[in-house]
């Protein structure tokens, strides 16, 4: 009767070993932490080359053998699965000496990014953070949830903070969360309040509150109009025709 609703609706039910079930709840999440990183990497290499990841994800994502899901470059992964359980795979295949090299790398490769990203935030202005002002937009590890858990927005803000700027942020639903991890960011109340006096934006959580910015507005309370959009919420061209400085993930010639 539990499951009755499932059947109706035709969704596939698998029974298994314990051992197995667990097993497949790990490695299922272990994957799709692999094809973030994995895309993460593409990125990094489009801006060296001058492609696009956003079309190299689109073609590669036309293949069924790959699928389009989960093929959106970023800060890097957060929440409360992927970290938790790409760690605990690793562990029990070391405790049962059968390591999982691949998911090793993926988990050291999402650590590294997020501190990656905030370098790209130095980089935007100018290469020195001391004196400066940076606002962030999106503080929970995805939008529409108020989970600070493991989000990017930690790593990256502390980086920020090491180098000596301040921080301006606004979440519409993490703020209270993120106060426990961050206090020393001032939070705000929108986010053209965010951006009062900075010296750059960051999009840091995509939420849909941030897909449809008025780019005028910002250029008028900001210090220095740019944009670190690390969802590539926004087309470069476009933002460059707003007299904004654009910095992207993987979008070739537009970070170079």
């Amino acid at each position: 009767e539990v499951y009755r609703p499932l059947y109706l609706n035709q969704a596939p039910l698998l029974f298994t070993a314990r051992r197995t079930s667990e097993l497949i709840k790990y490695a299922g999440n272990a994957f799709l932490a692999m094809k973030i990183t994995f895309i993460n990497e593409m990125a990094d290499l489009c801006e060296r080359v001058g492609a696009d990841v956003q079309d190299v994800a689109r073609g590669i994502g036309l293949d069924g053998r790959i699928g389009a899901k989960f093929l959106h470059a970023g800060p890097g992964y957060g929440g409360s699965c992927f970290p938790k359980d790409t760690l605990a795979l690793v562990k029990t295949a070391q405790d049962h000496d059968s390591p999982v090299r691949l998911i090793e790398t993926t988990v050291a490769i999402n650590d590294q990014r997020k501190r990656a990203m905030a370098r790209k935030v130095v980089a935007a202005v100018g290469g020195d953070l001391r004196g400066k002002t940076i606002a962030v937009l999106g503080l929970t590890f995805k939008p529409n949830t108020d989970d600070m858990r493991e989000a990017p927005s930690i790593s990256i803000i502390q980086a920020l903070l090491d180098g000596g700027a301040g921080v301006r942020g606004y979440d519409p639903e993490g703020m209270e969360a993120a106060k426990d991890l961050l206090d020393t960011v001032t939070y705000t109340k929108d986010a053209y309040d965010c951006a009062s006096g900075a010296d750059a934006l960051v999009i840091v959580t995509e939420w849909d509150a941030f897909r449809a910015l008025d780019f005028p507005r910002l250029k008028t309370v900001m210090k220095a109009p740019v944009l670190v959009d690390l969802r590539n919420v926004y087309n470069p061209a476009e933002i460059e025709r707003q007299d904004f400085q654009f910095v992207g993930i993987g979008r070739g010639k537009a970070n170079s």
